[in-house]
């Protein structure tokens, strides 16, 4: 007689939920980040396998029998959890860098701050951006989209069947081609704003070569450059709500490729 009612079947299944929860949701934006210490991420993650494995699991038969086959089955799950958080990190990553464009146009590329959640040295006009465009993703529920793409995953993807193939190779070279493109249109108008200024200053200087220039570009740079990126702000607020919208549409013609 069997007093525990043990089935392996029920254990198995659990922990491919697990893993799968374990592995793909911590390598998403704001879930995997350093500012959440790891017994919080332990904590969280069993309360959520615990709450969707009822409703999101795995038949036990995906478990590898042999443990090369789990090997390479945590490995897919790493690399699925890699990919989908490259589509996110995509975005923030096209922000930072048109902050880093507006920093050397104010002339604020030499002051530099070390982001505590990447580690990466940034200008100071670049992590303040990377910031409110994090507070804004998650104030349009962007963290909610994060965990419903990681429910598509169990619809698409089972353990261990993950495939590099060449559409999804090709998805990604296209996420990643937008990081530029989004960035030049982020930095535009305060680029344009303070090429305006240097011309203006330039013509002064040839009117008037008595005047110092360099003593009133510095801070005139810098306050213009300081109010178009207030401007910034209605703008990256659409570029962030039009991604969040998107963003399952994203995630599944990800999914659908590998």
């Amino acid at each position: 007689m069997d007093l525990f009612n043990f089935d392996p079947t029920t254990f198995l299944s659990f922990f491919l939920t697990l893993f799968r929860i374990s592995l793909v949701l911590f390598l998403l934006p704001f879930f995997g980040g350093e500012s959440l210490p790891n017994p919080v991420k332990a904590a969280v993650c069993l309360v959520l396998t615990l709450g969707l494995w009822p409703s999101l699991s795995f038949p036990a038969d995906y478990f590898p029998v042999h443990p090369f086959g789990i090997a390479v089955m945590l490995l897919g799950e790493l690399i699925l959890g890699l990919i989908l958080g490259l589509v996110v990190r995509f975005l923030f990553a096209a922000i930072q860098t048109g902050g880093q464009l507006i920093g050397f146009q104010m002339g604020f590329a030499m002051i530099n701050v070390v982001d505590p959640i990447t580690g990466v040295s940034e200008a100071v006009t670049a992590h303040f951006l990377y910031m409110t465009s994090l507070l804004t993703f998650l104030s349009l529920n962007g963290h909610l989209f994060l965990l419903k793409g990681l429910a598509q995953t169990f619809e698409l993807v089972p353990p261990g069947g993950l495939l590099i193939t060449p559409q999804l190779v090709n998805q990604i070279f296209l996420f990643s081609g937008q990081i530029f493109v989004l960035a030049i249109k982020i930095a535009a108008p305060v680029m344009t704003a303070i090429f305006l200024v240097d011309l203006a200053l330039a013509l002064i200087s040839r009117a008037a070569p008595q005047m110092n220039v360099l003593f009133v570009g510095f801070p005139l740079k810098i306050g213009v450059g300081f109010l178009f990126l207030g401007l910034l702000f209605k703008i990256m607020s659409v570029y962030l709500s039009d991604f969040v919208h998107n963003l399952g549409t994203y995630f599944g013609q990800l999914l659908k490729a590998m």
